[in-house]
């Protein structure tokens, strides 16, 4: 097999893609270039589980994208309006999606859309969620690139508009499912997976950084040793069907507490340029070390309510 397509070929597991994950992003330096490589694994890998034989035939090792979330609103699924109507022919979508990371480059994107409404009280009817598999070249489907966000290249996002129909055989999994099963799930899947990507960028860093052997640099090994442990736990637990919140939520925090002592040490490591006394970090870590924060950035919210829920789980345990 050609090696480009034995590196585009599904992996058989979450493993096995969060551990190139690492070694793409540990040799290459470029967060974005794994978050390429990886997103058409993960999504492949998650969504397609969902579909028919067909489905996962004709796109296996094709590259795809996810657009769940719209311009202003995020993905809040009580916020989202772009729609999927029935035809006789299949289904006409009318939306517009933002943020659809590898939009650009995808082959097809699988689109969420309103598909009905269940009846979960008096006044409330709660939005269902279907999704569809749209190739590129569909037509009433235009992609525009995604303004103010130049972090992780060659990784790219853009926006969508949609004003077009798709047969039957465009339904991904159940009808009226999809957020809860497949959108809900996958961003601990992406999370868990992406602990490698930090980990590789951790390991690229703190190569770049020209400095002597010091403490500080010492404490940054030892801590990148717990990080990879808890990683690679991590991720066999996800293979396992059963990951840990917890874990997840811890390497977050100490991604973050490293990458604060990878930029100490960078400020620690700079030359004086010209002899006028002016810091000039280095750029290959200065790069990376910029990546790493817009990455861990991503979300910010919902993470810090998930703290917040651990908090409350250990509260309630310590009472009973």
């Amino acid at each position: 097999m050609d090696p480009i397509e034995t590196l585009l070929a599904p992996l058989p597991d979450y493993a096995s893609i969060a551990r190139l994950k690492a070694a793409i992003v540990a040799h290459t330096g470029m967060l974005g270039l794994a978050s390429v490589w990886g997103g058409r694994q993960l999504v492949f890998r998650h969504f397609l589980s969902f579909g028919t034989d067909a489905q996962r035939t004709a796109c296996a090792g094709r590259s795809l994208a996810v657009a769940i979330s719209e311009p202003d609103v995020g993905a809040h699924p009580k916020k989202l309006t772009t729609r999927a109507d029935r035809t006789s022919a299949g289904f006409h979508i009318t939306g517009r999606k933002a943020w659809v990371t590898n939009g650009p480059s995808a082959d097809a994107i699988i689109v969420f859309a309103i598909t009905g409404f269940a009846i979960t009280g008096q006044t409330e009817a709660r939005k269902r969620y279907s999704a569809f598999i749209v190739p590129r070249d569909t037509p009433g489907l235009t992609m525009q690139d995604m303004p103010g966000f130049h972090a992780l290249r060659p990784s790219r996002h853009c926006l969508l508009t949609l004003d077009c129909d798709v047969p039957d055989t465009a339904l991904l999994g159940d009808p009226g499912s999809a957020y809860e099963r497949m959108a809900l799930p996958f961003r601990d899947i992406e999370d868990a997976v992406g602990t490698f990507a930090t980990l590789g960028a951790i390991r690229h860093a703190t190569r770049a950084i020209r400095t002597e052997p010091t403490v500080a640099l010492g404490e940054i090994v030892a801590l990148t040793a717990v990080f990879a442990a808890a990683a690679e736990a991590l991720v066999t637990s996800l293979d396992a069907g059963t990951p840990d919140a917890a874990t997840l939520a811890g390497l977050r925090v100490l991604a973050i507490d490293i990458t604060a002592r990878l930029r100490g040490l960078a400020h620690a490591a700079t030359t004086t340029v010209d002899g006028a006394g002016t810091a000039s970090p280095d750029d290959a870590a200065s790069t990376i070390l910029n990546d790493l924060d817009a990455t861990l950035a991503i979300a910010k919210g919902p993470r810090l309510m998930r703290l917040t829920r651990l908090a409350e789980t250990m509260e309630r345990s310590a009472a009973a």
